[in-house]
């Protein structure tokens, strides 16, 4: 008799509670199946594969034991989030991860009812899930809010924040702790395991009330034996102390990878009346699958891969990345000048500073994901002499902003942000989109911004920055490889607020700011061949202005159009406020900005982005004929 096929269990999940109707036998074979079936896709998309490969028991569980999605699911940043995606209803589509019209790679609204929050930025969950769990609480729903946080994001403050103001919450509110940096050994983590099911237990729960109770009635003295006794043996056992002081009932450490360890402790917790609770789940990052798990970064960010190899695709050789440009310049700088320091927020090899950290492993500072507190520390380096350069990605310093203003603007203190991912990121999508930064730093007193055009600028911006000690000054340039140019040997100092004429015409100018320059010349290209004499200009600065370059490019030209990579509010704005301000603009001057638009803009490839943003050499010479009412031949318009 020939023997039936086998069918996976995963083929019977479309939803959570297609789950929740399986034995608790049969979750071994689904996770398992659940983490095959993220490898594959992966390997075809590319994108975040070792936090997802870590959580897949975990969010086996979740799902099986809680009711999703009327119990909120928040992930803390999301990119952890693939098998998540394929167990509530996204199978189907998890292999257009990251692309142009597919599924997003962090959680987001609008993609299903399972995401109930979109994060891209660490460490905002459990604010989130004690706002959905209060919501239910005052509207009488039964809902929870789940927050899965990890052990680098409680480096944030507003994690404590969150913590600190739980308690209102009750029994709606469930942290578990995704703990991916520390290691049990197997009799810790049996007895662990033992002692988190005892605790988690209503029993157990019961019995501590009771004995708090009683504590109250004894004499103050032995009220505090009593509690420093209960607190100690709770620390000594599993820890938690500082938990239990933010008011969460702390349960842990317990094996995320271990289901039979997973499931009771969580449907304790479900049927617990004691909140809000913190359970510590121990993962690793790129569990089960042996290539991620050798990789020292535990493949967290992959491109397309072979599945039997866990060899990824590589790149073609090109010019260095502008990040490694940014720190190895960097580095050459402080060899002679021992006031240089480096900071960056739990990125170093995203904004260069590893190189930094290679040669000068003492004036290199990973303050982990505490933007806030990298900008003030950077300020509280500057004030005593030193000259920090703070490498922070533009999406990321947004956190800090307050910082920014009132700990270095305010003060004048020179502080060099050195700002990665500038402009369009592609797959990552607006939430790691660097649009912003012109217009929230150019619109400050005291601040110095420029701009890299290309790679070779990057250096002399680095070079000019360390020398700028009149206050605070930032660059900014995109991710992603240069344009192929020689890096310089020995760096310029760049005149602050003075821009350079890459190309000379007469008809009309092009006012460039960072490296849509490169576009700026093929639009000037285009323009000459349909017999309009072009000028491009790199104004470098978004602040201060060339006033006297831009001036003359006013005066001398029939049509002016400015290009950034930046939003509204931006260099363009600025020109346009100096034009006004100096009474330049008259009936017969056309001055036009090209800019981000003004909206957010979805995951695609880069060049897919920039097409959509209207900010190539096309739309550039699109809005110059429009603005000299020219027709496509480049004949002038009669009307």
């Amino acid at each position: 008799m020939t023997e039936r096929p086998h069918t996976p269990l995963l083929d019977t999940v479309d939803v959570p509670a297609d789950l929740r109707k399986l034995k608790p036998e049969q979750l071994r074979q689904l996770a398992d199946e659940l983490r095959a079936e993220m490898i594959s896709a992966v390997g075809t998309t590319g994108g975040h594969l070792g936090s997802g490969l870590g959580v897949v028991e975990l969010t086996t569980a979740i799902h099986y034991v809680f009711n999703t999605p009327d119990d909120k699911l928040v992930w803390d940043v999301g990119h952890q989030c693939y098998p998540h995606k394929i167990l509530t209803g996204r199978r189907d589509r998890i292999r257009t991860l990251r692309q142009g019209g597919g599924l997003s790679g962090f959680t987001k609204r609008s993609e299903s009812e399972y995401d109930p929050f979109g994060a891209a930025h660490s460490s905002t969950s459990i604010s989130a899930a004690l706002g959905f769990a209060v919501a239910n609480k005052l509207q009488g729903k039964n809902g929870r809010g789940i927050a899965v946080i990890g052990d680098g994001s409680m480096s944030a403050g507003m994690a404590y924040e969150a913590m600190n103001n739980a308690k209102a919450a009750g029994n709606r509110l469930i942290v578990i702790l995704n703990d991916n940096d520390m290691s049990i050994a197997p009799p810790v983590g049996g007895l662990s395991a033992y002692l988190a099911r005892l605790v988690s237990s209503r029993p157990f729960i019961g019995l501590r009330e009771a004995a708090k109770k009683f504590a109250k009635r004894l004499p103050e003295p032995l009220q505090v034996a009593a509690r420093k006794t209960d607190e100690y043996a709770r620390g000594m056992a599993m820890g938690g102390t500082l938990f239990e002081e933010l008011g969460f009932y702390y349960i842990g450490p317990i094996d995320g990878h271990n289901l039979d360890h997973l499931i009771p402790v969580l449907e304790n917790v479900r049927d617990s009346d004691h909140g809000p609770v913190l359970i510590h789940a121990v993962t690793r990052k790129g569990k089960g699958y042996a290539p991620a798990e050798a990789a020292a970064d535990k493949y967290h960010g992959v491109q397309k891969f072979d599945v039997v190899t866990g060899e990824q695709q590589k790149s073609p050789p090109g010019p260095p990345a502008y990040q490694n440009v940014f720190g190895d310049t960097l580095a050459k700088l402080a060899d002679s000048d021992p006031r240089i320091v480096a900071i960056t927020a739990a990125m170093p090899s995203g904004t260069g500073v590893d190189r930094f950290a290679k040669a000068h492993p003492d004036r290199t500072f990973d303050v982990g994901i505490a933007e806030q507190h990298a900008v003030t520390f950077a300020a509280g380096l500057a004030a005593e002499g030193l000259r920090p350069f703070a490498a922070i990605y533009s999406t990321f310093l947004q956190r800090a902003y307050d910082q920014v203003v009132h700990d270095v603007a305010i003060q004048n203190l020179p502080v060099r942000f050195a700002i990665d991912r500038a402009g369009l990121v592609g797959a990552d999508g607006s939430t790691h989109a660097g649009t912003f930064d012109i217009t929230y730093l150019a619109t400050l007193p005291n601040m110095v911004v420029m701009a890299a055009a290309d790679e070779a600028e990057l250096v002399h911006m680095t070079y000019t920055a360390a020398q700028y000690d009149d206050g605070p000054i930032a660059f900014r340039y995109p991710r992603g490889g240069g344009i192929g140019l020689e890096l310089p040997d020995v760096p310029i100092k760049l005149e602050i607020g003075k821009g350079r004429t890459v190309k000379q015409g007469k008809t009309v100018a092009i006012l460039s700011l960072g490296t849509r320059l490169a576009e700026a010349l093929k639009a000037a290209e285009d323009l000459e061949a349909r017999g309009l004499s072009t000028t491009v200009i790199d104004l470098r600065f978004a602040k201060p202005l060339d006033e006297d370059l831009i001036r003359k490019a006013l005066a001398n030209h029939e049509v002016c159009v400015t290009v950034e990579e930046g939003a509204i509010g931006g260099m363009g704005a600025h020109v346009l406020t100096m034009a006004s301000d100096l009474g330049l603009i008259d009936a017969g001057l056309k001055l036009r900005t090209m800019r981000l638009p003004d909206l957010f803009q979805d995951h695609d490839s880069p060049q897919a982005q920039y097409d959509a943003a209207r900010l190539n050499a096309p739309h550039i010479v699109e809005t110059v004929l429009t603005a000299l009412r020219h027709n496509s031949a480049g004949v002038a318009d009669s009307a």
